[in-house]
């Protein structure tokens, strides 16, 4: 007889991309930030940008919000499940934050909104956990 793979199964490699995407999203949006914040001559500064901030201002953003996700992505993987809830929050700030970030490197910005979009569809769509039977 086949075993079939259950609804727990699904959600918890769901859950697993998700916390694997956020730790590798976070780790770029640190080494994002480390680099604006080092050295403001990298990246390409547009003219008149609604969203201009000086490029050091980006890179905390950045730094910060990328510990933040490692963070909860590593309690993600641990089992946390409030971890799932502040993890939809954060990476939905850090799409905002990329497609801020655009003008400045657009194609890295565009696969981090892309890789953060995943993640984010990962953690909405994963079953949550049903409470135990009486």
């Amino acid at each position: 007889m086949a075993t079939s793979r259950t609804d727990g199964s699904a959600a918890s490699g769901r859950i697993v991309l998700a916390a694997v995407l956020m730790i590798f999203g976070g780790i770029s949006a640190i080494l994002q930030g480390a680099s604006a914040i080092a050295k403001d001559t990298v990246f390409v500064v547009t003219g008149n940008y609604t969203f201009r901030f000086d490029l050091s201002a980006w890179g905390w953003i950045h730094l910060v919000l990328g510990v933040l996700i490692v963070l909860v992505g590593l309690l993600l993987l641990r089992g946390a499940l409030w971890a799932r809830k502040v993890g939809v929050a954060l990476v939905g700030l850090a799409m905002l934050a990329n497609f801020m970030w655009l003008p400045y490197i657009p194609f890295w910005a565009l696969a981090m909104i892309l890789l953060d979009g995943v993640a984010l569809w990962a953690l909405c769509t994963a079953p949550g956990r049903r409470p135990a039977a009486v």
